[in-house]
């Protein structure tokens, strides 16, 4: 009775993919998605829109969560990385900023969404057999780049759509770990 109890529980288990773990990691954004994020930095006009503005449209650069402040000779070296390319064709914007100096700012806004899920069967990963975790999401980086209150030049780069698979594979299932910890001791 009691064998056959353990074998009805090990039959229910072997097909329950909701046991296995899942898992999400959020860069507190203003934005729920990637094309809201694209939306306000269109926004962000040159020469128009005021720091002051900036947080209203969803980059507050003195909150301090996910932001990078870029000290200038960064800021030259992202935008203006080639010394033989000529100041008077480079965008109005950055050429401002070089010729501003210590005072112009950039800021470097990050926001990211990541949901992870285990696929597979529940046995193989609760043993540390095999285990696929599969990754979705989207990131979001916007540079804007300040001088005298004012913007003077924005870009932004990401991606809409994460889609990435993780595999591993453990030959030794739960005795992985222990192998590795004497391969180790081995080497050193």
């Amino acid at each position: 009775m009691r064998l056959h109890l353990i074998l009805l529980v090990c039959a229910a288990l072997a097909g329950c993919a909701s046991l296995l773990p899942r898992g999400s990691i959020d860069t507190p954004s203003p934005f729920e998605t990637y094309a809201e994020a694209v939306a306000a930095i269109e926004k962000v006009v040159p020469f128009q829109s005021r720091l002051v503005e900036l947080r209203g449209m969803g980059f507050d650069p003195d909150e301090g969560r996910n932001v990078t402040m870029v000290p200038y000779p960064e800021i030259v070296a992202r935008l203006a990385p080639y010394s033989g390319v000529p100041l008077a064709e480079l965008d109005p914007g950055i050429r401002k900023c070089i010729l501003a100096q210590s005072e112009c700012r950039a800021y470097l806004f990050h926001f990211e969404q990541q949901n992870r899920k285990r696929e597979g069967g529940f046995w193989s990963d609760f043993l540390n057999i095999r285990r696929e975790t599969r990754i979705t999401g989207w990131w979001f980086d916007a540079l804007v780049v300040v001088s005298g209150g004012t913007v003077l030049f924005r870009n932004h780069s990401g991606q809409a759509h994460t889609v990435r698979v993780e595999r591993q594979t453990n030959p030794l299932g739960p005795l992985q770990p222990a192998g590795e910890s004497a391969g180790s001791l081995l080497i050193h």
